[in-house]
């Protein structure tokens, strides 16, 4: 355990060139004087670490000292393997640079361990984009890419329902979900998600913007993805479900509106059933999500969803009678 933690400790102060001893004990979830532990043995066994004494001092290493990976166990290898999405990182443009670096990273690796890469690939593999979906990646993806890599502002022509509209962007990060790349970038003082395939032109500038480093591209994506499924959700269904409808229901509509809807819905009937208040899309969205669970639901309100529910229902007993 300390042996990981000690080789964690000369990786951290590799990538910076000097960190304190809170910064050093937050990476490592331990206590300041198990860091300043931990340095001490380091230097007795030959690892050149220096403390900077005073208020704003902290560790470095001297004379350009670097590790090699040759502490990697065989599942810490292939997991390393693992952490690239092959798809994703061509339709960025970057497949050469991550096999280059795979390369590398395979050199320095004990010979032992040289099949991990092969190991890892055959046994696991993502493929990003969803079911049904065409795979070309939208053509000014690597455009975008390179502007947020380098932090360089784009003018961007961005494709609307009323329109094409042209944004000055500063591009944070891109994610990529069901097959969809998405943008994160700052347009004056507000964060936006923009999908890169509605981009008609990029045009990225000479100068680098200055990055926001509180900036954190995860959690403003989860937080954003969030908004976005609950503003959609703007009106109601009222439904009955059977004990198998219930069980279906989160796998047919919004997930989280459904658990929420069944977490207040009322004492089953004697048949089991019980009775919900969904939030939905729309109601025509929610015709053809809930047609999915057949006889097991029945559609209360509002009038119009449960007459159409009705003439399904009258269409498909005359196509069986």
């Amino acid at each position: 355990m300390r042996a990981a933690r000690l080789i964690k400790l000369v990786l951290l102060l590799q990538s910076r060139s000097s960190m304190t001893g809170a910064e050093l004990a937050r990476q490592l979830e331990v206590s300041e004087r198990t860091v300043a532990r931990d340095v001490l043995a380091l230097s007795e066994a030959g690892v050149p670490v220096y403390a900077d004494r005073g208020r704003a001092g902290g560790y470095r290493l001297i004379g350009g000292y670097r590790t090699r990976l040759t502490g990697l166990g065989r599942t810490e290898a292939e997991a390393l393997f693992l952490s690239g999405v092959p798809s994703a990182l061509r339709e960025m443009g970057l497949a050469d640079a991550a096999s280059a670096a795979r390369l590398k990273v395979s050199a320095a690796l004990l010979p032992e361990l040289r099949d991990a890469s092969a190991s890892a690939a055959q046994r696991f593999h993502l493929d990003a984009p969803g079911w049904w979906r065409e795979g070309d990646p939208p053509a000014l993806l690597p455009a975008v890419a390179d502007a947020v890599w380098d932090d360089r502002p784009i003018t961007a022509r961005y494709r609307r329902r009323e329109g094409e509209a042209e944004r000055e962007l500063e591009p944070y990060g891109l994610v990529l979900k069901g097959g969809i790349w998405y943008l994160a970038a700052r347009a004056g003082e507000q964060f936006r998600i923009y999908r890169v395939d509605r981009f008609t032109a990029v045009a990225a500038g000479a100068d680098r913007f200055e990055r926001d480093e509180t900036f954190d591209l995860p959690a403003f994506w989860e937080e954003r993805a969030a908004e976005f499924a609950r503003s959609i959700l703007r009106d109601r269904a009222g439904l009955r479900l059977t004990p198998e409808g219930a069980r279906r229901l989160p796998h047919v509509t919004d997930r989280v509106a459904a658990e929420e809807a069944l977490a207040a819905a009322g004492p089953a009937d004697d048949l089991g059933r019980v009775t919900v208040t969904l939030a939905v899309e729309s109601l025509e969205v929610a015709y053809d999500q809930l047609l999915a669970l057949g006889p097991e639901v029945e559609a209360l309100a509002p009038p119009e969803l449960r007459e159409r529910f009705a003439q399904a229902a009258a269409r498909t007993a005359a196509l069986y009678s």
